[in-house]
């Protein structure tokens, strides 16, 4: 027991190191390759932020673990929301300007609705899994259109300071993002095989760990660039990383973990998880779309975010070990 903590505990903070040299690694590798900063912003650090929960699922399915594979994906989505852009908005609020952010919150509304769908009659196929990556291509080749048609956003003008403050040479980008790489895998093993040595030590399921500490652990990289980005007056990046992040999460990682090993979804995962995660992504929408100017996540509204996360995990919690 205790070498299965220190590994979830040593998986972490490498997971959390190494995502973090990943991302700075790609958006430099990109930005040196010609890449505007409107889809650096949207593609790459967008989905680059969710490296740690594609790489951590994925182990799981290959090692027959499909529950901390959704687990991991849906409470992701769901820290993402309530977790993070809830105390992002308590220490500054949150102003959306970008049109962009504006463009992709209902496709992230749809993309939520589609994954209601394929959960509630308690499975994720192999061909549900592809619909997912199809999906994924296309809103790719999408947000790569639309970045390329040279419009000013302001998240386009937020990525571009970033880059110009923190220049990387390209051989040093490079080696980041193979560093980055090979050790978000190695971290994950690390993770996952603590993880489920854990469950199986508390008599838990795979699907619970998923939802709390490798959900929330997976998304502490989320955490700390949208924190850094408020700090410096960047709302636009601490909002689309997270729009980005779980996008990716519903359909690159569920797709892909899917597609290696179809996943049984438990009735609690519909009736409890993904009702939950519409529940916040719905707010969400309506918080920050701006349906009259420029949205705005408020404190007021960043504390019944982080309420609601509070609340969800104490059921959680409480109905897995009570009951």
């Amino acid at each position: 027991m205790g070498s299965a903590v220190l590994a979830v505990l040593l998986g972490l903070v490498i997971l959390v190191w190494s995502a973090d040299r990943f991302v700075e690694g790609a958006a430099a590798t990109a930005k040196h390759l010609g890449m505007s900063p409107l889809l650096i912003g949207m593609v790459i650090m967008g989905f680059g932020t969710s490296a740690p929960e594609l790489v951590v699922s994925v182990m799981s399915a290959i090692d027959g673990s499909p529950g901390i594979a959704l687990g991991n994906a849906y409470g992701s989505n769901i820290a993402n929301i309530a977790l993070i852009l809830g105390l992002t908005a308590v220490i500054a609020p949150i102003a959306v300007h970008s049109q962009v952010i504006r463009r992709e919150l209902p496709i992230l509304l749809g993309v939520t609705a589609i994954a209601a769908l394929q959960v509630h009659d308690g499975e994720i196929t192999r061909v549900e899994a592809i619909i997912l990556l199809v999906l994924l291509v296309v809103l790719l080749g999408w947000n790569i259109y639309q970045g390329r048609r040279g419009q000013v956003d302001a998240l386009g003008g937020e990525v571009e300071q970033e880059l110009v403050s923190h220049p990387m040479p390209l051989k040093k980008a490079l080696i980041w993002v193979a560093i980055g790489l090979i050790l978000l895998v190695v971290s994950s093993r690390l993770l996952v095989w603590g993880a489920v040595d854990i469950a199986q030590f508390f008599g838990v399921s795979d699907l619970v760990i998923g939802l709390t500490v490798v959900a929330i652990g997976t998304s502490l990289p989320e955490l700390a660039s949208s924190i850094a980005a408020i700090r410096k007056n960047e709302h636009d990046m601490a909002l689309g990383n997270v729009i980005g992040s779980n996008l990716f999460n519903t359909l690159a990682v569920v797709g892909l973990a899917g597609v290696i090993h179809p996943m049984a979804a438990e009735p609690e995962v519909f009736t409890r998880d993904m009702l939950v995660m519409g529940a916040l992504t719905l707010a969400l929408f309506f918080f920050a779309y701006g349906f009259r100017g420029p949205g705005r996540i408020n404190r007021i509204e960043g504390v019944v975010l982080l309420a609601a996360f509070a609340g969800y995990t104490a059921y959680l919690l409480g109905t897995t070990f009570v009951g």
